[in-house]
């Protein structure tokens, strides 16, 4: 029996290769193609059974890639599986015509991603159904890892994926982790896939070790990782900001730099005087990837296009600063001088991004934070902070915002965190 053919098309190549080795796995003939044009030509070479395309490409448009498709008989009945970052109402009205059989907002719902998959093409994918929440996301040079409620082996593969894409973004030569396990109980039988998890984390960040730290409460942790020669070196801490200070530490232990100089990288990272293991557990909190909203595109061409920024800081020189930066991507920036004022306004719409300031009068950024948590109202949000405020950024991080960038700002900052928050695949 002859194995079902797909064909990718997407801009992203961590997300065409962990796709593809997904597909592969399940028993399909998988083909890829890295722009539109590319597309184009194997798709009329040789016409697989099922396309799965991002709107975004280059070269070769989504909307002429299909015209194209639908010309041709010999690929005009085939069913696309589209994804998009951020797609607007009139464009998808265009692209009814098309067999378009699903449409799906990065990021993705892998489970009814694969669901669609498996009804179009008859192929049966084994899921991990295990309750699990995960996140990665880079702060001052540091990749932070979540995982909370269990380990779901599916959710780590697409973690090595993640943190390979962070780290690239970033240029990290050298990694430095925090993994946050947080809201499980470990034990015995949960060894071969925390182990699964450590390898993962280690092997696709490229972090050594001892740059790697391990927040969680569970005793189990701190054993296996103790009893484990492989994970020789890795720390298992009790409070972030033992964290942070033990990372900076070995940083400055590894560069050779004097005390003073040390002291001064230390207080650019959010840390704390109380950084003994005593120090309060951090609580995660995850509403932010339940309720994540549908925005961006896959590359800094095109992820000004339609997106809407909220700049909320009393500093006009900051305000000027992030409209400066997305003005030639077209992106519409909008201005708030005081928290209140953004409060009202997002009363009425919603935006793709807000930069937020923690100290503002009136309406602090913590209160903005507060207010649209009890209103349920998500966006993703950087907060904006300067550098004697460390225990600050760490209250907003309690407070479940994850990004953070520290004042003074510059524009390169500015888009590579917006790529990171925007940008995400999966």
């Amino acid at each position: 029996m002859a194995r079902p053919s797909a064909l990718i098309i997407d801009e992203s190549e961590l997300f065409r290769d962990y796709l593809k080795a997904r597909l592969i796995r399940a028993g399909m003939t998988v083909e890829v193609a890295i722009n539109g044009l590319d597309g184009l030509a194997k798709m009329r070479k040789e016409p697989a059974e099922l396309i799965i395309m991002d709107y975004h490409l280059t070269r070769k448009s989504c909307q002429e890639l299909l015209e194209e498709k639908a010309r041709n008989p010999n690929t005009a009945d085939i069913p696309v599986i589209l994804t998009a970052h951020k797609l607007d109402k009139n464009r998808l009205l265009d692209l009814l015509p098309f067999n378009i059989k699903k449409i799906f907002m990065k990021p993705l719902k892998m489970d009814l991603f694969y669901q669609t998959i498996a009804e179009l093409t008859g192929i049966r994918f084994d899921i991990d159904k295990t309750p699990c929440i995960v996140e990665a996301h880079v702060n001052d040079n540091i990749l932070f890892v979540e995982i909370a409620k269990g380990i779901n082996r599916d959710k780590v593969d697409l973690l090595r994926f993640k943190i390979r894409e962070l780290v690239d973004l970033y240029s990290m030569q050298k990694p430095k982790v925090i993994l946050m396990i947080s809201d499980m109980e470990l034990s015995f039988v949960d060894g071969a896939n925390l182990e699964f998890l450590l390898s993962a984390v280690a092997g696709s960040s490229g972090a050594r070790p001892r740059h790697i730290k391990i927040l969680t409460l569970s005793s189990f942790v701190q054993d296996f990782v103790d009893g484990r020669p492989e994970f020789n070196g890795m720390e298992v801490v009790k409070s972030l900001e033992y964290a942070i200070d033990g990372l900076i530490a070995e940083a400055a232990t590894a560069a050779d730099l004097p005390e003073d100089k040390a002291a001064i990288i230390n207080d650019r990272v959010l840390s704390s005087k109380n950084h003994g293991q005593g120090s309060e557990m951090v609580t995660l909190r995850f509403d932010a990837e339940q309720n994540r909203p549908l925005a961006s595109v896959a590359n800094i061409n095109d992820l000004g296009r339609d997106l809407e920024i909220a700049a909320v800081d009393d500093d006009f020189v900051i305000q000027e600063l992030i409209k400066t930066t997305f003005a030639t991507m077209n992106a519409q920036v909008s201005t708030f001088s005081n928290g209140q004022s953004f409060l009202n306004e997002i009363e009425k719409r919603s935006f793709d991004l807000v930069f937020l300031d923690l100290r503002m009068p009136n309406v602090n950024g913590f209160e903005v934070l507060a207010t649209m948590h009890a209103r349920d109202q998500h966006m993703p949000i950087i907060v904006l902070s300067a550098i004697t405020q460390r225990e600050a950024v760490v209250k907003a991080y309690r407070a479940g915002v994850k990004s953070y960038l520290v004042k003074p700002l510059k524009p390169h900052q500015i888009l590579t965190k917006t790529l990171e928050i925007l940008k995400a695949n999966f």
